[in-house]
């Protein structure tokens, strides 16, 4: 009976140590496969890192591109508007210059254009007289010199008086 428990142990030995040899082949198996799969994960993820920055990149642009047409589009409606608000302070101006009888920039210039107008006929009518004054002065004789005296002392001896104002 001893030599049927001995052979039992024995075989049971060596159904284990295969099993165990199995196990062993398995795990060392396993381990390689993860070896590889870190290897390979170490240089797809450098190509895999490259092509998520050159996808960043192209976002980064085209976000970029529309908030500038956003800027631009809100800075030109910004700027119709500040128009806008100027034209409605400047005619507001205009209105309070006007019921003040504040005259208008056009009402000086037009004013400017008549005084030079005016200035222009009065030059003309001072060469006219000068040249009428020779002509009248030698077909008339001299005034006497004591009546055109006398005229200034009367005229200097009357008071001026001016009304108060």
């Amino acid at each position: 009976m001893v030599k049927k428990l001995v052979v039992k142990k024995l075989q049971s030995v060596g159904k284990d140590s295969q099993l165990s040899a199995t196990i062993r082949e398995s795990a060392q198996q396993i381990w390689l496969a993860g070896l590889g799969a870190f290897a390979k994960a170490q240089q797809e993820g450098n190509k895999v890192f490259d092509a998520l920055v050159r996808q960043g990149e192209t976002i980064q642009k085209s976000t970029r591109k529309v908030a500038e047409d956003k800027v631009t589009e809100m800075a030109a409606k910004a700027t119709g508007t500040w128009d806008k608000l100027e034209q409605v302070f400047e005619n507001r101006v205009a209105r309070s210059l006007h019921s003040l009888g504040v005259p208008t920039r056009d009402d000086v210039a037009a004013l400017s254009k008549r005084v030079a107008e005016l200035k222009a006929e009065v030059e003309k009518l001072n060469k006219a007289a000068a040249k009428a004054a020779p002509k009248a002065a030698a077909g008339k004789p001299a005034a006497k010199p004591k009546a055109a005296a006398g005229k200034a002392k009367v005229a200097a001896a009357k008071p001026v008086h001016k009304a108060a104002s």
